[in-house]
């Protein structure tokens, strides 16, 4: 019933006032971005989403506009490339709230597996696969349990772990950890999601 139902609800409860919000604060984000560096305010990224399909995720503009190669690592931190309003962006994850549009549009969820690029699948099993199964999320409990600082194979287990058992409680809970990591980082909270992967 959460899963197939309720949980699109608790997504549109959540992301259409977020979207409203956010409005006048694009605006001013905007001007920043574009007086920092040339190019578009906006990142369009295809990524891969819920039965192996294909959408745009919508990302704010942090790093400079050079055409670059999408690798497999994470960017962390002061990168090369990442712009000075940029690494604020990215350190309070305000790059990646344009992604209410994904929800709204009913390509991703609040919370479930993060939407990966398409050239992951050549690099995970079919049981790793399965984590398609549901919509991507703008957060999941591999980004409350270390996110970056875990490796692409221990993130691929939390998502299946999250997966067993998709309840409206440990949505909240991953939703509430997602706040206080804002703040507080992410190291912090590396491995220490024992209360939310336990199996039934």
């Amino acid at each position: 019933m959460y899963k197939n139902f309720l949980k699109r609800i608790l997504d549109l409860i959540i992301s259409v006032p977020v979207f409203i919000l956010f409005i006048p604060i694009l605006l001013i984000l905007a001007i920043l971005i574009k007086l920092e560096s040339k190019g578009p305010v906006f990142f369009l990224q295809e990524r891969v989403g819920q039965n192996l399909s294909r959408f745009d995720v919508y990302k704010l503009r942090t790093m400079t506009n050079e055409k670059r190669e999408v690798g497999n690592k994470p960017i962390i931190g002061k990168a090369p490339g990442v712009t000075r309003i940029g690494h604020f962006l990215r350190r309070y994850k305000i790059d990646e709230l344009p992604q209410v549009l994904n929800v709204l549009k009913g390509e991703m969820s609040i919370v479930g597996p993060r939407p990966s690029v398409p050239k992951q699948l050549e690099q995970m099993s079919e049981e790793e696969k399965k984590r398609y199964s549901i919509k991507p999320g703008l957060t999941g409990l591999a980004q409350v349990s270390g996110n970056i600082h875990l490796s692409w194979k221990e993130r691929y287990a939390y998502d299946l772990t999250y997966l067993r058992k998709v309840s409206f409680l440990r949505d909240v809970k991953i939703i509430l950890k997602t706040f206080l990591i804002i703040f507080r980082g992410e190291k912090k909270y590396l491995h220490s999601s024992k209360e939310l992967i336990k199996k039934k």
